[in-house]
């Protein structure tokens, strides 16, 4: 753990009530490292069915790379397992599962800034190792967010093209609307518009809830480039409702973070920063739903963005993403934190 993180991790500690008994506790959170994947990438969205993680596609280094890789871990042995291929290369490509399968999502294809977003969608059969044609969304999308929740897809944000035509970074725009993918219907649909546009997300599915946290989004300027902004933002959607909430904001905006739920509450980990200054965090937070809060969690050990999380058990999984800001950079690192009985 680098000086800086672990004098700003004994100061959150300090100041923080939730957290502050921990320190004399044996089930405290703590970092340990687990086998590197098989391929150093980044702009992973990971899905876990039947106790593995699974991640596919991603950018590569230099950033003008990406990737049809798609392999899983097992806990149980450590491992990592390559699997088929997806059937195009895609990067910022959204995984969830339903139905036993798994459902890959949008994402760009293209090197940067060339970067086009897609509508395809790609369905993963376990028992065969074999990808299949989905149902295509109503418009291209990538950077935003999907989870499995009650039978049903949902996907929340990202970047949409401004037209048909668009071929560039540049000529996507940030987007709030929500779709819902129902199996027994077969089609997609529109649920109500997020509160907040933004891309570069991240979500997690507690008690029958979507939370979407952080990310970022690219403001145009009078020139015409792009300021990416930072959002601190957490907004739930209820499934039951057809509606969203707005509940307290992160500590500090971090966009291309990785989340994952656990016990009843979001762990949100990483990110990056472009404005005022570039950066990439090492800060970890911890949400709980019942008191509206957040507290500080020990440091990520190596700062990314552009990185996976997974619950798996009593542990979460932090691996792969970018060690610098933007797309170079990609890294294998898998670390994990440690929760509750496994840390005894």
């Amino acid at each position: 753990m680098q000086r800086r993180d672990a004098l700003r991790w004994a100061t959150a500690l300090a100041t923080t009530p939730l957290l502050r008994p921990a320190l004399a506790r044996a089930d405290a959170p703590r970092w340990t490292t687990a086998a590197a994947p098989s391929l150093a990438r980044q702009e992973l969205y990971p899905e876990v069915l039947d106790g593995r993680l699974y991640v596919a596609g991603g950018l590569l280094n230099p950033n003008t790379g990406y990737s049809a890789h798609f392999e899983s871990y097992d806990p149980a042995t450590d491992r990592w397992t390559r699997l088929a291929t997806l059937p195009e290369a895609r990067h910022h490509i959204a995984l969830a599962a339903t139905g036993g399968q798994i459902h890959g999502v949008g994402g760009f294809s293209g090197g940067f800034p060339n970067w086009r977003a897609q509508a395809e969608t790609w369905v993963y059969d376990p028992a065969t190792n074999r990808w299949r044609d989905g149902v295509a969304l109503p418009y291209a999308s990538a950077e935003g967010v999907l989870a499995g929740l009650g039978g049903r897809l949902y996907l929340v944000g990202g970047r949409v093209r401004e037209d048909d035509t668009a071929r560039h970074f540049n000529r996507h725009v940030d987007t709030a609307r929500g779709l819902v993918f129902d199996p027994a219907r077969g089609g997609w649909s529109a649920i109500a518009d997020a509160p907040t546009a933004r891309n570069s997300a991240a979500s997690a599915v507690i008690e029958n809830r979507l939370y979407v946290v952080g990310g970022r989004q690219a403001l145009r300027q009078p020139d015409g480039s792009l300021r990416q902004v930072n959002v601190a933002a957490l907004e739930v959607y209820d499934p039951a409702t057809g509606r969203w909430s707005v509940r307290a904001p992160m500590p500090q905006a971090q966009g291309g973070l990785a989340a994952a739920a656990h016990g009843g509450r979001l762990y949100v980990f990483g990110g990056e920063q472009w404005v005022p200054e570039q950066k990439v965090f090492a800060e970890a937070w911890v949400y709980d739903p019942a008191g509206d809060r957040w507290s500080a969690l020990p440091p990520l050990p190596t700062p990314r963005h552009g990185l996976g999380a997974a619950t798996l058990g009593q542990r979460i999984h932090v691996f792969g993403g970018g060690t610098r800001v933007g797309g170079d950079h990609a890294s294998t690192v898998h670390e994990v934190l440690v929760l509750g009985e496994a840390n005894s």
